[in-house]
Protein backbone atom coordinates (compact mmCIF):
# COMPACT_ATOMS: atom_id res chain seq x y z
CA UNK A 1 0.00 0.00 0.00
CA UNK A 2 1.38 3.24 -0.71
CA UNK A 3 2.26 5.73 1.59
CA UNK A 4 -0.93 8.17 0.56
CA UNK A 5 -3.14 5.07 0.55
CA UNK A 6 -2.21 4.45 4.07
CA UNK A 7 -2.99 8.63 5.07
CA UNK A 8 -6.10 8.13 3.68
CA UNK A 9 -7.40 5.97 5.82
CA UNK A 10 -5.38 6.42 9.69
CA UNK A 11 -6.79 7.87 12.27
CA UNK A 12 -6.35 8.65 15.66
CA UNK A 13 -8.19 5.12 17.40
CA UNK A 14 -10.48 5.51 19.79
CA UNK A 15 -11.01 1.99 21.00
CA UNK A 16 -8.21 -0.69 21.07
CA UNK A 17 -8.07 -4.52 20.67
CA UNK A 18 -6.27 -5.39 24.32
CA UNK A 19 -5.87 -9.23 23.18
CA UNK A 20 -2.90 -7.64 20.48
CA UNK A 21 -0.15 -6.55 21.83
CA UNK A 22 2.97 -4.43 20.14
CA UNK A 23 6.07 -6.56 20.13
CA UNK A 24 9.16 -6.00 21.63
CA UNK A 25 11.05 -5.80 17.54
CA UNK A 26 8.12 -3.67 16.59
CA UNK A 27 8.99 -1.52 20.17
CA UNK A 28 12.52 -1.66 19.28
CA UNK A 29 12.18 -0.55 15.87
CA UNK A 30 9.97 2.68 17.36
CA UNK A 31 12.94 3.42 19.37
CA UNK A 32 14.95 3.94 16.47
CA UNK A 33 13.47 5.63 14.40
CA UNK A 34 12.13 8.30 17.02
CA UNK A 35 15.53 8.49 17.06
CA UNK A 36 16.34 9.40 14.00
CA UNK A 37 13.40 11.93 14.18
CA UNK A 38 14.20 15.44 11.88
CA UNK A 39 14.50 19.02 13.83
CA UNK A 40 15.88 22.23 12.85
CA UNK A 41 19.33 22.55 13.03
CA UNK A 42 19.53 18.71 14.39
CA UNK A 43 18.44 20.67 18.15
CA UNK A 44 17.11 17.28 19.42
CA UNK A 45 15.91 18.64 22.85
CA UNK A 46 13.69 15.88 23.09
CA UNK A 47 13.65 12.69 25.54
CA UNK A 48 10.69 9.56 24.67
CA UNK A 49 10.21 7.51 27.50
CA UNK A 50 8.45 4.18 26.31
CA UNK A 51 5.82 2.65 28.85
CA UNK A 52 5.32 -0.57 29.17
CA UNK A 53 5.05 -1.56 32.74
CA UNK A 54 1.51 -2.36 33.35
CA UNK A 55 2.11 -0.33 37.03
CA UNK A 56 2.85 2.35 35.96
CA UNK A 57 0.93 2.50 32.75
CA UNK A 58 -2.34 2.01 34.63
CA UNK A 59 -0.64 5.32 36.96
CA UNK A 60 -0.11 7.33 34.17
CA UNK A 61 -3.49 6.65 32.62
CA UNK A 62 -5.10 8.09 36.27
CA UNK A 63 -3.36 11.01 34.85
CA UNK A 64 -4.91 11.30 31.32
CA UNK A 65 -8.06 12.58 31.64
CA UNK A 66 -10.85 10.96 29.09
CA UNK A 67 -7.36 8.77 27.58
CA UNK A 68 -7.25 6.40 30.49
CA UNK A 69 -8.88 3.32 28.91
CA UNK A 70 -6.86 3.48 25.86
CA UNK A 71 -3.83 3.75 27.74
CA UNK A 72 -5.22 0.65 29.99
CA UNK A 73 -5.78 -1.17 26.82
CA UNK A 74 -2.92 -1.10 24.94
CA UNK A 75 0.71 -2.12 25.85
CA UNK A 76 2.69 0.41 24.58
CA UNK A 77 2.65 3.98 25.93
CA UNK A 78 5.47 6.69 24.27
CA UNK A 79 5.79 10.02 26.24
CA UNK A 80 7.55 12.85 24.67
CA UNK A 81 9.00 15.57 26.62
CA UNK A 82 11.05 18.85 25.71
CA UNK A 83 14.57 19.73 27.74
CA UNK A 84 13.74 22.53 30.68
CA UNK A 85 17.13 24.42 30.86
CA UNK A 86 18.09 26.11 28.38
CA UNK A 87 21.77 26.79 29.49
CA UNK A 88 21.70 22.61 29.61
CA UNK A 89 20.72 22.77 26.09
CA UNK A 90 22.30 25.59 24.76
CA UNK A 91 25.87 23.18 26.59
CA UNK A 92 25.25 19.93 25.40
CA UNK A 93 23.15 19.69 22.41
CA UNK A 94 24.32 22.89 20.49
CA UNK A 95 27.96 22.12 21.26
CA UNK A 96 28.64 19.30 18.98
CA UNK A 97 27.05 21.58 15.83
CA UNK A 98 28.80 23.28 13.25
CA UNK A 99 29.01 27.08 14.53
CA UNK A 100 27.70 28.16 11.46
CA UNK A 101 24.08 26.54 12.53
CA UNK A 102 24.20 28.11 16.13
CA UNK A 103 25.71 31.75 15.16
CA UNK A 104 24.00 32.27 12.10
CA UNK A 105 20.72 30.71 13.12
CA UNK A 106 20.00 29.61 16.61
CA UNK A 107 21.55 33.03 17.79
CA UNK A 108 20.44 35.51 16.14
CA UNK A 109 16.85 34.02 15.32
CA UNK A 110 15.51 32.32 17.96
CA UNK A 111 17.57 33.46 21.00
CA UNK A 112 17.60 36.80 20.64
CA UNK A 113 13.44 36.67 21.05
CA UNK A 114 14.02 35.48 24.74
CA UNK A 115 13.39 32.68 26.68
CA UNK A 116 10.02 31.84 26.16
CA UNK A 117 10.85 32.07 22.48
CA UNK A 118 13.40 29.70 22.69
CA UNK A 119 10.97 27.27 25.29
CA UNK A 120 8.53 27.85 22.32
CA UNK A 121 11.15 26.57 19.66
CA UNK A 122 12.43 23.52 21.60
CA UNK A 123 8.80 22.27 22.13
CA UNK A 124 7.96 22.71 17.97
CA UNK A 125 11.02 20.33 17.58
CA UNK A 126 9.39 17.17 19.98
CA UNK A 127 6.35 17.97 17.94
CA UNK A 128 7.94 17.52 14.53
CA UNK A 129 8.97 13.73 16.01
CA UNK A 130 4.98 13.39 16.71
CA UNK A 131 4.40 13.27 12.50
CA UNK A 132 7.55 11.55 12.36
CA UNK A 133 6.32 8.96 14.57
CA UNK A 134 2.61 8.67 13.38
CA UNK A 135 3.62 7.42 10.18
CA UNK A 136 5.81 5.12 11.30
CA UNK A 137 3.77 3.56 13.51
CA UNK A 138 0.67 3.59 10.07
CA UNK A 139 3.67 2.16 7.92
CA UNK A 140 4.18 -0.45 10.66
CA UNK A 141 0.41 -1.43 10.66
CA UNK A 142 0.22 -0.30 13.77
CA UNK A 143 -2.58 2.23 15.26
CA UNK A 144 -1.71 4.98 17.48
CA UNK A 145 -3.64 8.20 19.35
CA UNK A 146 -1.64 11.65 19.99
CA UNK A 147 -2.46 12.75 23.21
CA UNK A 148 -2.47 15.99 24.63
CA UNK A 149 -4.88 15.62 27.45
CA UNK A 150 -2.45 14.45 30.21
CA UNK A 151 -1.65 16.52 33.52
CA UNK A 152 1.79 17.16 32.22
CA UNK A 153 2.85 17.79 35.97
CA UNK A 154 2.04 14.63 37.55
CA UNK A 155 3.70 12.98 34.53
CA UNK A 156 6.47 14.39 35.41
CA UNK A 157 6.64 13.42 39.12
CA UNK A 158 5.61 9.84 38.28
CA UNK A 159 8.54 9.52 35.56
CA UNK A 160 10.69 11.38 37.65
CA UNK A 161 12.26 13.49 34.86
CA UNK A 162 14.93 15.51 35.78
CA UNK A 163 15.36 18.25 33.34
CA UNK A 164 12.47 17.29 30.66
CA UNK A 165 8.65 18.18 30.72
CA UNK A 166 6.52 16.43 29.90
CA UNK A 167 4.55 17.58 26.51
CA UNK A 168 1.79 14.58 25.02
CA UNK A 169 1.60 11.02 25.20
CA UNK A 170 1.09 8.20 22.25
CA UNK A 171 -0.88 5.42 22.77
CA UNK A 172 0.30 2.24 20.37
CA UNK A 173 -1.51 -0.85 19.57
CA UNK A 174 -4.51 -2.47 17.46
CA UNK A 175 -7.61 -0.67 16.97
CA UNK A 176 -10.91 -2.57 17.98
CA UNK A 177 -11.93 -1.60 14.57
CA UNK A 178 -15.75 -2.77 14.46
CA UNK A 179 -16.42 -1.34 17.51
CA UNK A 180 -14.19 2.05 17.75
CA UNK A 181 -16.67 4.17 16.45
CA UNK A 182 -14.12 6.60 15.13
CA UNK A 183 -13.06 4.19 12.46
CA UNK A 184 -12.95 5.43 8.93
CA UNK A 185 -15.64 3.06 7.85
CA UNK A 186 -18.11 3.95 10.60
CA UNK A 187 -16.90 7.85 10.71
CA UNK A 188 -15.52 8.31 7.33
CA UNK A 189 -12.30 10.72 7.26
CA UNK A 190 -13.16 14.20 6.61
CA UNK A 191 -10.77 16.95 5.59
CA UNK A 192 -10.81 20.41 3.93
CA UNK A 193 -10.55 20.32 0.23
CA UNK A 194 -7.34 20.24 -1.51
CA UNK A 195 -7.74 23.65 -2.96
CA UNK A 196 -8.22 24.80 0.48
CA UNK A 197 -5.57 23.78 1.96
CA UNK A 198 -2.73 23.30 -0.52
CA UNK A 199 -1.54 26.09 -3.18
CA UNK A 200 0.14 25.78 -6.31
CA UNK A 201 2.08 28.86 -7.58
Amino acid sequence: MSFLDLAKVRYSTKKYDNTKQVSNEQIEELKQILRLSPSSINSQPWKFTFITDPTLKKELASKSYVNEQSINDVNLLVVFSVMENIEHFENRNLSVLPEAWVKGFYEPLVKSNGNEAVKTWLENQVYLSLGFFLSACMNMGLDATPMEGIERQAYKQILNQDGYSPLFAVTVGYADAPNDWAHPTILPKSRFELKEVVESI
